[in-house]
């Protein structure tokens, strides 16, 4: 095998579709409270939500903050006052583990490269337990050789602590032999970039970018990983 050897994966929005996981859930804890709700309030929700993420991201909270945050915004908007954001919290994220929907042509990619020798992680700044309950249900876990949660390792992506922890728990990686694939440029890309490795944007929809990150590689399929792979290690 050529110049990569390794491949960092994204989970959420990379090979699993949060959006649809995302909306499955929040519509589920709202049912399940009796709570109002329709296309608008998801919408809110995810911006809400996508706020307190970047805001981990740039270290400036923690995921606990995060977690129980961006429901008590979301109720203060809302004037929701008769539920508790840590009571609605702990059902979200058993309902957001519960279900799963790969990102187009993820699985079969993951699977094929497995069968050629790539060694394959996830990492990842979603809740451990939801996380793992994904990986399980989709099978992911059996694919994967590992998966470096965020929580655990003590730092958030994209943090340099963060990946120092992972290349100490890979210690017979070398940084210049990985590649890091992930839809995010503030977490991902940044990471990659922090870590010193290999920066792969997905980005499907066709986005600009707008934040100062280094991008090796650009690609709108995740089969076109394939290609990469290819030229670099012939």
């Amino acid at each position: 095998m050529g110049r990569y050897t390794t491949i960092l994966w994204d989970l959420d929005q990379t090979l699993l579709n949060f959006d649809m996981s995302m909306d499955y859930a929040i519509r589920a804890v709202f049912k399940r409270f009796g709570l109002a709700i329709n296309d608008e309030v998801v919408a809110q929700y995810d911006a809400i939500n996508r706020s307190y993420w970047n805001r981990l991201e740039q270290g400036e909270i923690t995921k606990e903050e995060v977690k129980t945050g961006r429901f008590r915004t979301l109720f203060e908007e809302l004037g929701i006052h008769h539920v508790s954001p840590e009571e609605i919290e702990v059902i979200y994220q058993e309902e957001l583990g519960s279900v799963f929907y790969y990102m187009e042509g993820a699985e079969e990619l993951v699977t094929k490269l497995r069968a050629m020798g790539y060694r394959q992680y996830v990492v990842t700044n979603g809740v451990n337990s939801t996380q793992a309950n994904k990986m399980r249900l989709s099978g992911l876990d059996q694919i994967m050789d590992g998966v470096f949660v965020s929580e655990l390792m003590g730092y958030p992506k994209p943090m340099k602590e963060y990946f120092d922890a992972c290349f100490a728990a890979l210690s017979d990686v070398k940084r210049e032999e990985c590649i890091l694939i992930g839809d995010s440029l503030s977490s991902d890309m940044r990471g990659a970039n922090n870590a010193k490795v290999t920066a792969c944007w997905f980005n499907p929809d066709g986005k600009e970018i707008d934040l100062d990150v280094k991008i090796d590689y650009e690609i709108h399929r995740l089969d076109e990983l394939l290609t990469i792979l290819e030229q670099e290690n012939m």
